[in-house]
C-alpha cells in the first residue's frame, strides 16, 4: 500500500492551472522594423504611434508536458511511501525473576524425569523451568543462581531463548556448595530497582536451609514488600532432614506469605509441574502489543522521472535550434 507523508501538498497541482485562468495572459515587447518614412506616414494619416507588445502563447501538448513536471515535482514533496506489512512488537507486562538453588544437595537424585528416569533436582528443575519459559511471552525474564553467593545468570531480558540456554549450562555447586537464599533475594531486589514495570515477581526455589547469607531471608522479604515485589517460592528438600539439607519450610513459608506469594513444597516432578502450572493461573496478566508499520521512501521516483524528461526536453531543444541553424546557414 502506498500513502503520502504530506497529502495536502497535492492540491499544488492544480496551481499552474488556476494560475492561468486568474491572471492576465504574459506580453512581451519586440522590436519592430524601422521604417525611414514610418514617422512621415502617421502624421498623413492623422496616427499616433505608440509601444505595442505580443502576447506568447504556447501550444496544448506544450503546456500539458510542462504539467506533468509540475504534478512529478509535487509529488515528489509530497514523499510517497511504501507501508509494508504490520509488524507486532510485545511489550514487556511483567518483570519475572527466577532465584535457582545449585548448593550440593541438588545433586541428589530423587526425581523422575518426563522419560521415568532417575535424576537429580537439578536437571528436574531444569526441564520444568524449560516448558515453564516457553509461555513467558510478554515477560522480561531474568535467573539468579546462588549457593554460598548469589549471581546475576541473566539479567532481565525478553530473549527466552538465551534464558533457556543459560539456565542449562548451570551446574550443582557452580557458586558453591551452601546456600544463601536472603543475598539471592536481595541481589533480585538491587536488580527490580531499575524496573518500571509494575508487576515484578519472583519465584525462587530451594533445597536447603539458608545457612550463608550475609542479609536474613526474613529481612530481605520484608524490603521486597516494600518494593512491591512478590515472592513465590518451591521447596525441594526434604523436610525430615537436618543440618544444611534441611528445608526449613517455615521460614520459606514466611517468605512468601510476607510478600504476598505462596509456598510449594515438590516431592517429585510431577508435583514441580503442577507448581509451576498453578504459578501461571495465579499470575495471569494480559499481553500488551505495540503494531507498526515500516515506511520505505519513494519520492526519488517522481524526482528521477522529473529530471529524467526535463533532460529530454531541453535536450531535444537543443538538436531542434542546432538543426535550424544548419539550414539558415546553408541557405
Amino acid at each position: 500500500m502506498i500513502s503520502l507523508a504530506h497529502p495536502w501538498l497535492m492540491l499544488l497541482v492544480f496551481l499552474p492551472p488556476v494560475l492561468r485562468l486568474v491572471l492576465p495572459a504574459y506580453r512581451e515587447s519586440h522590436q519592430a522594423i524601422r521604417v525611414p518614412w514610418f514617422q512621415r506616414m502617421a502624421t498623413l494619416l492623422e496616427q499616433q504611434p505608440s509601444e505595442g507588445s505580443a502576447v506568447t502563447t504556447a501550444k496544448k501538448p506544450e503546456l500539458l508536458f510542462f504539467w506533468i513536471l509540475w504534478i512529478l515535482i509535487t509529488l515528489a514533496l509530497a514523499r510517497p511511501q511504501l507501508l509494508e506489512p504490520p509488524v507486532n512488537r510485545i511489550l514487556p507486562t511483567r518483570d519475572l525473576m527466577l532465584l535457582v538453588d545449585l548448593s550440593g544437595s541438588m545433586e541428589t537424585e530423587d526425581f523422575t524425569n518426563s522419560r521415568g528416569d532417575k535424576v537429580d533436582r537439578l536437571t528436574a528443575v531444569k526441564e520444568v523451568l524449560d516448558e515453564f519459559l516457553t509461555r513467558r511471552e510478554g515477560d522480561r525474564v531474568g535467573l539468579i543462581v546462588f549457593g554460598n553467593a548469589a549471581f546475576v545468570q541473566v539479567p532481565f531480558t525478553q530473549d527466552l531463548e538465551a534464558t533457556r540456554q543459560l539456565l542449562e549450562e548451570t551446574a550443582v555447586r557452580m557458586a558453591g556448595p551452601r546456600t544463601a537464599f536472603g543475598d539471592a533475594i536481595g541481589l533480585g531486589i538491587t536488580l527490580f530497582e531499575r524496573s518500571e514495570v509494575e508487576n515484578r515477581v519472583m519465584i525462587a526455589l530451594t533445597d536447603g536451609n539458608d545457612t550463608g547469607s550475609k542479609v536474613p531471608p526474613a529481612q530481605a522479604a520484608n524490603i521486597a514488600k516494600d518494593n512491591d515485589i512478590i515472592i513465590h517460592v518451591v521447596g525441594v528438600g526434604d523436610p525430615t532432614a537436618t543440618g544444611e539439607e534441611k528445608l526449613d519450610e517455615e521460614a520459606l513459608n514466611s517468605v512468601a506469605t510476607t510478600t504476598g506469594g505462596r509456598y510449594f513444597h515438590a516431592a517429585d516432578r510431577d508435583q514441580l509441574e503442577e507448581i509451576y502450572s498453578e504459578l501461571d493461573r495465579i499470575d495471569t496478566r494480559d499481553v500488551e502489543a505495540e503494531t507498526y508499520r515500516p515506511r520505505t521512501d519513494l519520492f526519488h521516483w517522481p524526482l528521477a522521472t522529473f529530471m529524467f524528461l526535463g533532460l529530454m526536453f531541453h535536450g531535444a531543444l537543443l538538436i531542434k535550434r542546432r538543426r535550424n541553424t544548419g539550414e539558415v546557414s546553408h541557405g
